[in-house]
């Protein structure tokens, strides 16, 4: 996709963070913007901040979790703006710790935002966009966590892995089918966004007791992001990967020396390094 002024941008996890700046960065190429998130204060920021600049935009709370939301979100944005042209799948959370200690209640929430969001805005919105018959492009967000495994992030990882197999499954079925529809994996590294607090939204009854090995990594990673990039840009690379066509999107140059070494490690049959991000 070449030309975005006039096309629908759909932004999950737009209340803050990598969707927020999404959100603003698709407005600026003078799309009309729909977006959701599950927390509805932070949401009506975003809201409000795209009605000042006098960009069309359609909201609605969303729990991506949850295939009806997103259905509904979906039914929201073809009714408002008759179209998707370029769908975001951003909504994240995190959850981490060590893999024998972490309830069944961190994968149930981990996995039911960071991959069945995915799969949901897929079901709900993919087949519209395919009956369109008309170019397209989806970005899901992954992270390099969905590349690399490190210590302490198992629930994290294993949705991550996942959601970057459901992002590679996803491009290669619209190819096979012939979709004029593209795919990108966006996989951030450190980015300054407030993923450390997830848990702030985290539902009621998938709450957890929180234990030294959560709260430490935690600790790390609201360390470590808080000197992040900027989101916006991020969502900068994200817009450069449409009209380009890229599958994978990272977002430093320093990361692609990480893939070699995995690499080697594996072939030689040897548990690969875990990498520093920087």
């Amino acid at each position: 996709m070449q030309e975005l002024a006039g096309k629908v941008a759909v932004v999950t996890g737009a209340g803050s963070g990598i969707g927020r700046a999404l959100a603003i960065r698709c407005a600026q190429q003078g799309m009309h913007v729909a977006v959701a998130d599950i927390d509805k204060k932070e949401l009506d920021k975003t809201l409000a901040f795209l009605a000042g600049g006098n960009v069309d935009v359609t909201a609605r709370p969303t729990d991506v979790s949850k295939y009806d939301d997103v259905v509904a979100f979906a039914d929201q944005t073809y009714s408002t703006f008759g179209a998707c042209d370029v769908l975001c799948n951003n909504a994240g959370v995190f959850s981490g710790g060590t893999i024998w200690e972490r309830p069944t209640s961190d994968f149930e929430w981990t996995l039911g935002v960071n991959l069945y969001g995915i799969l949901h805005g897929i079901r709900a919105f993919v087949p519209r966009m395919i009956a369109a018959d008309t170019e397209g492009h989806i970005v899901n967000t992954v992270s390099l966590a969905g590349l690399f495994a490190t210590p302490y992030s198992a629930p994290y990882n294993v949705s991550k892995f996942a959601a970057f197999a459901a992002t590679e499954c996803l491009a290669e079925d619209l190819e096979q089918a012939g979709s004029k529809i593209k795919v990108t994996a966006l996989c951030p590294g450190l980015v300054a966004t407030e993923i450390a607090r997830s848990r702030r939204n985290r539902p009621a009854e998938l709450a957890a007791e929180r234990t030294p090995d959560d709260e430490f990594v935690e600790q790390v990673l609201a360390d470590t992001t808080a000197g992040g990039i900027d989101p916006m840009d991020v969502a900068a690379m994200v817009v450069d990967a449409i009209r380009e066509e890229r599958f994978l999107q990272l977002t430093g140059d320093t990361y692609r020396s990480l893939f070699q070494p995995r690499l080697d490690d594996l072939l030689r049959g040897t548990l690969p390094a875990f990498p520093t991000y920087e």
